[in-house]
């Protein structure tokens, strides 16, 4: 079977890419497995891609390239949606090469990553090939006009995968697809080539862009009440982002200026989770939480606030980590302080953290996409007649809603 994934960038740095490589290398050792990139900034990949993988890129962005020289490369995209934030980085070249690309492949199952490029695949993808949408990004992260759109084409398509499941069930009751499977699967994340942490360093680890939406001004609120009680305890903070000068200026303005750091983004970041003893995530949202699993790899308990959607799939609170409130800085600190100050339990939670981190081995999550493909492939001709009869339903609903709303303001020009 050949089975085709459909990126963004391949040659960036970021979740979606990394779990890709990750899920391709997977599905490759039983399947001829390719990556998509609709563009291409660089000349090698950030992320080394498994020798069996095939990396295609369509349109060349680099400086000089003969794509930049077509007149299609100026022009802004149509086909791309305008409502998705990527759209900008989007041109008429991009449309032109997806759509030759999706009507002459000869693959079996076609697999989106991002929602603008799960439109092109509604769009342009054959019929005969099995189209799934991943949606790395929760629901409610979307702006109202895009889910519209969205749900608009994600009506053609086979099945539409998220990584947790509650992000499925927001969109089985607010996003109706009849015929369309609809179901979680977590990213892979595989186990590191790196020593587990001792669990015995005075140190908390953080990482992600510091960006607001993850609260590492939170975090370093917490760490302050951390640090007046256990001033050798520091706190290192990995990643880049349009935050950064203003989480500096806290780190000083609070007196942490060499017990709190921003390191600057690091990859791989499992080197730097083992050197901890704690790490922690005050995240306002998360749709999946790929750093929490990565610290758990590193058998390093996590402090994560339970935000939607991911942590409290990911975290046995108690067992293997610790779920604190959301936005709660007081029960942040709390909960690191009972880590640190119980280095038993938290050597028994490192353990436990190790050993709930193997469900998101790669052989086990590929294989319930190989499933998937078969459950599919059995039920086309089902899922095609509650296509047509839920299509039928809601234009039905959309007509008897029309007439409502023409007899209510004829009712109201008479009166």
């Amino acid at each position: 079977m050949k089975i085709t994934l459909l990126l963004h960038n391949a040659y960036a740095i970021g979740g979606t890419v990394r779990t890709t490589f990750n899920l391709a290398a997977a599905l490759a050792a039983q399947h001829e497995v390719e990556i998509v990139s609709m563009m291409r900034h660089r000349e090698v990949p950030r992320f080394t891609p498994d020798p069996r993988v095939r990396l295609v890129p369509l349109v060349d962005t680099r400086v000089g390239s003969d794509d930049m020289a077509d007149p299609l490369f100026s022009e802004p995209a149509r086909d791309f949606p305008a409502a998705e934030k990527r759209h900008h980085q989007y041109s008429r070249l991009i449309d032109v090469r997806v759509a030759e690309f999706l009507r002459t492949t000869d693959a079996e199952v076609l697999i989106g990553t991002r929602p603008g490029i799960n439109v092109y695949l509604a769009r342009f993808g054959p019929r005969r090939a099995l189209r799934i949408a991943q949606e790395h990004l929760r629901h409610d992260a979307h702006a109202k006009r895009l889910r519209a759109e969205l749900a608009r084409h994600y009506r053609g398509l086979d099945a539409l995968v998220t990584t947790t499941e509650a992000d499925a069930a927001v969109y089985r009751r607010r996003m109706p697809l009849p015929g369309v499977r609809v179901l979680a699967v977590p990213n892979i994340v595989p186990a590191p080539d790196q020593t587990p942490s001792d669990g015995d360093a005075p140190l908390i680890a953080a990482a992600g862009r510091l960006v607001r939406g993850k609260r590492f001004d939170l975090l370093i609120e917490a760490f302050s009440a951390v640090a007046a009680k256990h001033p050798e305890w520091r706190l290192r903070i990995h990643g880049g982002g349009a935050e950064r000068e203003a989480l500096q200026g806290l780190i000083d303005g609070l007196g942490l200026t060499g017990r709190a750091e921003l390191t600057g983004p690091v990859s791989p970041i499992e080197a730097e989770f083992a050197k901890a003893s704690i790490v922690a995530s005050a995240s306002d949202a998360e749709s999946f939480g790929m750093t929490l699993v990565e610290a758990m790899r590193c058998g390093v308990p996590v402090v994560s606030t339970d935000c939607p959607l991911g942590p409290a799939e990911i975290i046995d609170s108690g067992h293997d980590g610790l779920l604190v409130p959301t936005g709660d800085g007081r029960a942040l600190a709390a909960g690191l302080l009972e880590l640190i100050e119980d280095p038993a339990r938290r050597r028994q939670m490192a353990t436990a953290a190790l050993d709930s981190a193997r469900r998101y081995d790669p052989e086990p999550i590929a294989d319930r996409y190989r499933q998937l493909f078969e459950q599919l492939r059995a039920t086309r001709r089902s899922r095609a007649l509650r296509r047509a009869l839920g299509g039928a339903r809601l234009r039905l609903g959309r007509l008897v809603r029309g007439g409502l709303r023409r007899l209510k303001r004829a009712g109201g020009a008479a009166g």
